[in-house]
This record gives C-alpha cells, structure tokens and sequence, in this order.
C-alpha cells in the first residue's frame, strides 16, 4: 500500500522520549545543518507537526531527524524538532542521538569508548561515548558556549506576583526561577500539573520584560522555563522541572497557562543553570554539578573554561547523562487521512 509519507525512526527516551528519524525524509536543502533546519521550518513545518502531535506523539516529545553534516569532521548531522520551535541545541536530544546513532550500526562503535562529532544547528558538537557490550552507557557532550543574560531579576507575573528569577542560554535561553518562592510546591511528578502552570506563566512573562539577544541566533528569545531547587537526594546538587510550551499562552485564557515538563534531567537546562551559577559565584570551573530531573535521574555537567562569546563572558560546559532506545517504528500519513499535520485537544494539550 503506497501511502503519502513513510518514515523511519527509532524511539530513545532520557525519562522524556526523543524520536530519532532515521530514513523516509527528502533531501532538505541547505549548506549547513543550520541552513537545513531554516528550510525545513520555512517550507515543510508540517513535518514537525505529523511527528510531534497526536496520534504520533504527544505534548512532551522531541524529535530529531538525522541529516549529512558540511563540516568535513563530523560524523552526522542533527535537526531538533520540538512542539512550537526548532532549537539549534538540545542536551537530551544530543544524548539520544548518540544512542541510537551507535546502537543501532549507523556509526561503528568503539569501546570503552567511542569518540564522534556531531554537527547540531549550532555547530560541532564533541562527544565521547562509554560503550560496553554492545551498549552506549553514558554520553559526554562538549556544548556550545553557555551564558547568563539576566540575575536576580524581578518580573511582574499576573496571578502570581512578582518572581524573581535568572536567565541563562544552554543552547536556548531559560528562564530560572526557585521554586521555594512558591509555598507548598515541590519537584515531584505528583505536582506535576502545577509545576507546569507557573513555569508557563513565568516564561511568558519572562519572555515579555526581559530582552535578550544572542549574537549567533539572532531572533531567538526566551522560551523555555525552569524551576530548580536543591535536591535532598545524595545522589544530586540541585533539582529542577523544565517545562516546554506547547502552545500559545493567552493571559485571557487560563486553559493555556500549561506546557509539558521535560521528564529528563535537561542538558540545555543544566548548562544555563551552571553558567548561572558560574555568574554568581557559587560554582567554579572544574567542579562536578549533579543535576536531577523530576523523575530522579541525574545529568552530570562542569565547566570546562572560561571564554569570551562576541565580548560577552561566557563559559564551556560538557554533560553526561545516558537515553535508552525503546522502540522501532515506521510512521506513515494515508492519503486520505484527514488530519495531515496530526491534532491537539485541550485536555492534555495548551
């Protein structure tokens, strides 16, 4: 049965799952993966949307789709799909890249330890993977340049108030907030849907009264937000719950004052939090920072050196975390489905 699209993918998860699109794609144009990942958002977006929203996905989920890389040094190149953007880095989607990258035979695999490039939209990404029996059990990546762009600052949230919160860029700019401003809220799934509410509520307004500007991304502001808090687990140094959007948030409209919580530790979170961090003092270069995601698993990051980004101090971290492939899939659209870009509802979507 001949079918509109076909497409292969193997399914990864770090707690939140993270496709892997491995073949049915066309060429897309572009020299670079940057330049890829512009053309697919200019020209076929509902290709996100098919893999991102029902019946082939749900709120929290990524997507990547493999692509040759320009750069002559890297071994394969990434496109990062999410539900309302196309960010030029992701940490876990890095992680699961990898993953299924070696695991399944698509790069040879070298073990203790294989040594891989990949090019991400923001550029050449080095990775050293541990690999035993077959098996990736832990990814290191060394990100691109992480910063903060505002500390300590006060913003005017309606419904709940003033909230004072940092700004980091990790490979997307966060939003920060501590979650002990809010009584009776903790990192725990069971908080979940409340977690979810005031994080979109600060991002938003966050993205509202706060400019920032990055000098490679131009057009990129805040979207995404993070609650973080020390961890009572030994294991870890402090806590966080990222929450994406998923939509739109309309201050009339409560029913969009949601998004979905990363479910995995978060790299792109755990570098803006550690350059944070880094800007305020409480964390040196060299010193391990153990960073937990709602679920309880752990990425593990440092700050390798200090280095200036277009006159602005910035810092290089690394992250180590694992992902787990779960499943093998071929997704295909009919040509008489009616629902070509997939569908949303407002019972678990903003």
């Amino acid at each position: 049965m001949a079918f509109k699209r076909t497409v292969q993918a193997v399914d990864a998860h770090a707690g939140i799952p993270m496709r892997v699109v491995t073949g049915g794609i066309p060429h897309i144009p572009g020299g670079t993966v940057y330049e890829k990942m512009h053309w697919l958002r200019e020209n076929d977006d509902p290709l996100r949307k098919l893999l991102l929203r029902e019946p082939r996905g749900y709120p929290a989920h990524c997507c990547n789709i493999i692509v040759p890389p320009s750069d002559p040094g890297a071994d394969a190149g990434y496109i990062i799909l999410e539900q309302v953007e196309y960010p030029v880095m992701s940490g876990g989607n890095t992680i699961s890249v990898v993953t299924v990258l070696l695991e399944m035979g698509m790069l040879p695999m070298t073990e203790p330890f294989t040594d891989l490039v990949l090019e991400a939209p923001a550029g050449l990404i080095r990775i050293r993977a541990e690999c035993e029996s077959g098996k990736v059990k832990g990814v290191t990546f060394r990100n691109v340049p992480a910063f903060a762009a505002h500390l300590d600052a006060v913003i005017h949230v309606p419904h709940l108030g003033e909230v004072r919160v940092d700004v980091g860029w990790g490979g997307m700019f966060y939003v920060i907030a501590d979650v002990r401003q809010f009584e009776g809220l903790e990192l725990i799934p069971e908080h979940g849907r409340e977690i979810a509410r005031v994080s979109a509520m600060i991002r938003h307004a966050a993205a509202e009264q706060l400019p920032v500007a990055h000098p490679d991304y131009p057009g990129v502001g805040i979207t995404i937000s993070q609650l973080s808090g020390p961890s009572d687990d030994p294991r870890a140094d402090w806590k966080n719950a990222v929450t994406m959007a998923t939509g739109p948030l309309d201050w009339d409209n409560p029913a969009t004052w949601t998004g979905a919580i990363d479910r995995c530790p978060c790299g792109t979170g755990t570098c803006a939090k550690m350059a944070v961090l880094h800007a305020k003092g409480e964390l040196p270069l060299d010193r391990e920072f153990r960073h937990q995601g709602i679920l309880g698993n752990v990425f593990t990051g440092r700050l390798l050196e200090s280095v200036t980004l277009h006159d602005r101090p910035a810092v290089i971290p690394t992250i180590t975390g694992t992902a787990w492939i779960y499943g093998l899939n071929t997704l295909v659209l009919d040509h008489d489905d009616p629902f070509p870009e997939g569908y949303t509802i407002g019972d678990i979507w903003a």
